[in-house]
């Protein structure tokens, strides 16, 4: 092993110690509440809840694929910021929303919104299964993606699987013990370091190896002109419908993506929830500077084979050791924090909705004790615990023993959460969408979104296959909520003439 690969991995291995250092250090003195392991007891501050939905932003894929999109494509890449900054803007109405249903009703998760809101357990549990096939590939990229940080980082001395698996046990490690509150504590190592490697790469990159930024821009205008127009350089398929429309159905999933509704969930008020929304937009900008790297291992390493090393490839090329182990560990950081995050997603929704017996309705909530509550949150916490860790198991199997067996339906992911947006959000704003009406357009938006990417229909008419689906989800539930509205609603006359009613009486 070189002295490189020997400073690399020590460093890599203080981090690691650190990390889980601080995951399990910030849940000293907690209460072991499901409240408290899931959404942080709904007490984190507006700086905590930023940094935890900016690790939406910067996951391993702002270090691989965001630079390896700008270095195979180019331009289309540019769909990412758009999509994150919209989708921000979004919370700034959708976040209080959430907060102050899920604060009011005691609610800890996606599908416990979903229960409460339609009083049906069963339409909870469809969204549940449907939401955790559509994240669990994001744990395994994320594995898979931190597999490759470490393995470039540390010089190929770190095999990708060794590394996939230390991934594994850093973040069961913190996010089994501390919950939600353990990943915003290690968000905040993650950020200050993500953020100064970021800085550096954005002055030095440029710098070192073309004199400045503008000469880089001047090059890639004269050589690699394609790169800077619609569709870019790729297969021609990421043109300015797909572009316009991915940002549409990204911009509108983030409202119910894991780190998303865990962030919503957690806050202290949702005037944090408010403030957050305006600052963490500009945050996107520093995903400016994995795209600038991408478009420079153009020029710096040419005849690469596997695109997603373009930042690393530039990096190792030209800085030492330990400043390579530095940003390595930032990338290895941006796939723990949110893997922890979907995890304990998935296991916040089975555990209680799935194999805990549901929300107590009211009935049966008013029938039970004190002690009684308290021991059935406590099986719930339990039960979520175990599945996140088995959920984490699953991905790191299937990461190791078949890497290729879920990137189709990662590919899916966006598009298969987004059909969850009218059943969890648009059935808030609209008391008469009836829970047949949500379970309908889920199953037909479902359906559609895999027809079309199945049979090579997706993009359709250059439009994101996703969005023809949501489309067919949202036709479906109009029609059958005008058919069938859900029974607790009543007609605006009916409420006027009972208000009448009982001012004359």
């Amino acid at each position: 092993m070189s002295t490189s690969a020997v400073i690399a991995c020590i460093i890599f291995g203080l981090a690691m110690l650190a990390t889980i250092a601080i995951g399990v250090w910030s849940g000293r003195g907690r209460e072991k509440s499901l409240d408290e392991w899931s959404v942080s007891g709904r007490g984190l501050g507006f700086v905590f809840i930023l940094l935890l939905m900016a690790g939406e932003t910067y996951t391993s894929f702002s270090f691989l694929g965001t630079a390896g999109w700008s270095y195979s494509y180019g331009v289309p890449i540019l769909y990412l910021i758009g999509y994150l900054s919209i989708g921000l803007v979004v919370a700034y109405l959708v976040g209080p929303l959430f907060w102050t249903y899920a604060a009011r009703h005691k609610l800890v998760s996606l599908s416990d919104i979903v229960e409460h809101r339609f009083r049906s357990r069963g339409l909870a549990i469809l969204v549940a299964v449907l939401a955790t096939i559509f994240i669990v590939p994001y744990i395994q990229l994320q594995i898979q993606g931190m597999g490759a940080v470490v393995n470039a980082m540390s010089y190929g001395a770190i095999d990708l699987k060794l590394a996939a698996i230390i991934s594994f046990i850093v973040a069961e490690a913190f996010i089994l013990v501390s919950g939600l509150r353990g990943s915003a504590w290690v968000s905040v190592f993650k950020d200050g370091l993500v953020i100064l490697a970021v800085a550096f790469l954005a002055v030095y990159v440029p710098l070192h190896y073309f004199d400045g930024l503008a000469p880089l821009l001047d090059r890639l205008v004269t050589e690699k002109s394609e790169w800077l127009t619609f569709p870019g350089a790729g297969e021609g398929i990421y043109g300015g419908a797909w572009f316009i429309s991915t940002i549409v159905l990204n911009g509108i999933t983030i409202t119910v993506f894991p780190t998303s509704i865990a962030g919503y969930l957690s806050g202290t008020s949702a005037n944090a929830l408010r403030r957050n929304s305006i600052l963490l937009p500009w945050y996107q900008l520093l995903l400016l500077v994995p795209m600038m790297v991408g478009v420079a291992a153009l020029f710096v390493v040419p005849a690469l084979k596997d695109a997603d090393l373009a930042l690393f490839s530039v990096v190792i090329d030209s800085l030492p050791a330990p400043i390579v182990a530095l940003i390595g560990v930032a990338g290895a950081l941006s796939a723990i924090v949110p893997m922890s995050v979907y995890m304990l997603s998935i296991g916040s929704m089975w555990g209680r909705t799935v194999l805990g017996g549901g929300l107590a309705g009211p009935k049966n909530a008013a029938s039970m004790t004190t002690e009684q509550l308290t021991a059935r949150g406590l099986r719930q916490k339990t039960l979520s615990q175990w599945v996140c860790l088995a959920v984490g198991v699953i991905a790191l199997v299937m990461s190791l023993l078949m890497p290729d067996a879920l990137v189709e339906l990662s590919v899916l992911s966006y598009e298969g959460l987004a059909q969850v947006v009218p059943a969890a959000l648009l059935a808030l704003y609209w008391p008469r969408m009836s829970k047949q009406a949500a379970a309908a357009g889920l199953i037909t938006g479902s359906v559609v979104m895999v027809g079309l990417h199945y049979t090579g229909h997706d993009p359709l008419l250059g439009v994101n296959g996703g969005l023809w689906a949501i489309a067919a989800n949202l036709l479906v539930v109009a029609i059958v909520t005008r058919a069938k509205p859900d029974p607790r609603w009543v007609p605006a006359a009916k409420r006027r003439g009972h208000a009448e009613v009982q001012h004359v009486g």
